[in-house]
């Protein structure tokens, strides 16, 4: 009997020493979405899909994620995951990077990355950034290529540094595959009113656009909608977004949030984590047009593939500043 229970004994220990290791190889992810929320099928959704697809590959990651409704959650759902230990943060867009900053201040010891934004210089923070007029110009030239009434639209979610490099590649593009388009222009200011974004591309499609692009988050989807029920283009934005609309969705500029949700939280793992900017951007596959490309002609398609090839060469630089196009009239 003595023997049975030290048996008995030598196999508990064994198993909670087990459990142990397990806790703690464990690497625990924790992402805050911005007001958009999880479900905006847009960049919050493709980054918190990366993360579920790395945890189903590797099991020794934990990921969850935390819904920010309005912007007083940010700094709320930021502490929580300080709280409860975890690895790294993932902050999902700029309008978090107040919050992020203060976090990381004042707890140095805190891994965090943001997507979108590369204000904060800090030894505890990487700025996952993307080289979205790239994946915009692209689609504008799509735009400009395809348009029959000449007037094309866009819709951006908020006017800022960061968001104005979709608004200035995408024109760009416009205007290099048709000179004499017009650009009808909305700031939305919000990345989650649906209705709004609907009543805003109406708006265009009165006034002759027959093309709308939408950099907006959750707003763009109402964009979307319009355009399917009103039988014109939409382009998407960050995710391919054809499934929203498949027959009125031309294409969409990636933006694979995805991929570097999963780089950031892989060097976390390995004990390679950088700080500063990581840049993605069409040279390594990080933007792009959707692979979803059904409703773009084959003329187009080819003039847009030499234009991506070109600028991947060198040969070619898209503008980023407001000065370089002067069209983009949202900053004004």
């Amino acid at each position: 009997m003595k023997k049975l229970v030290s048996l008995v004994m030598a196999l508990c220990m064994l198993f909670a020493v087990m459990s142990f290791a397990s806790a703690e190889g464990t690497v625990k992810i924790g992402m805050v979405t911005d007001v958009g929320g999880v479900n905006d099928k847009s960049f919050n959704q493709t980054s918190w899909e990366g993360l579920q697809a790395l945890a189903a590959e590797d099991p020794t990651f934990e990921v969850n994620y935390l819904e920010s409704k309005t912007d007083a959650d940010y700094q709320t759902n930021i502490q929580t995951f300080i709280d409860e230990e975890y690895d790294l943060i993932i902050c999902v867009g700029y309008m978090l990077a107040d919050a992020t900053k203060a976090a990381a201040e004042d707890n140095p010891d805190q891994l965090f990355a943001i997507i979108d934004d590369a204000s904060i210089d800090l030894p505890n923070v990487a700025c996952l950034m993307f080289a979205q007029e790239q994946a915009s110009y692209l689609v504008g030239l799509v735009a400009g290529y395809v348009t029959q009434s000449k007037t094309v639209g866009y819709v951006q979610g908020m006017v800022s540094d960061s968001m104005n490099l979709f608004g200035i590649g995408y024109i760009t593009g416009v205007l290099e595959a048709c000179p004499e388009a017009k650009v009808l222009q909305y700031n939305a200011n919000n990345f989650g009113d649906i209705a709004g974004g609907a009543t805003a591309a109406k708006d265009m499609i009165t006034n002759g656009a027959d093309v709308i692009y939408h950099a907006a988050g959750g707003t763009g989807l109402g964009v979307i909608n319009a355009c399917d029920e009103e039988g014109i283009w939409a382009i998407g934005v960050d995710t391919d977004q054809s499934v929203n609309a498949p027959d009125h969705v031309i294409t969409s500029a990636m933006k694979r949030v995805d991929t570097a949700s999963q780089d950031i939280s892989k060097a976390v793992k390995d004990g390679a984590f950088t700080p500063g900017i990581h840049m993605y951007d069409l040279n390594n596959g990080g933007v792009d047009l959707a692979p979803t490309r059904t409703h773009i002609p084959a003329d187009v398609l080819e003039k847009v593939e030499a234009a991506k090839a070109a600028i991947i060469a060198g040969e070619k630089k898209v503008p980023t500043s407001v000065a370089d196009c002067p069209a983009f009239t949202l900053d004004d």
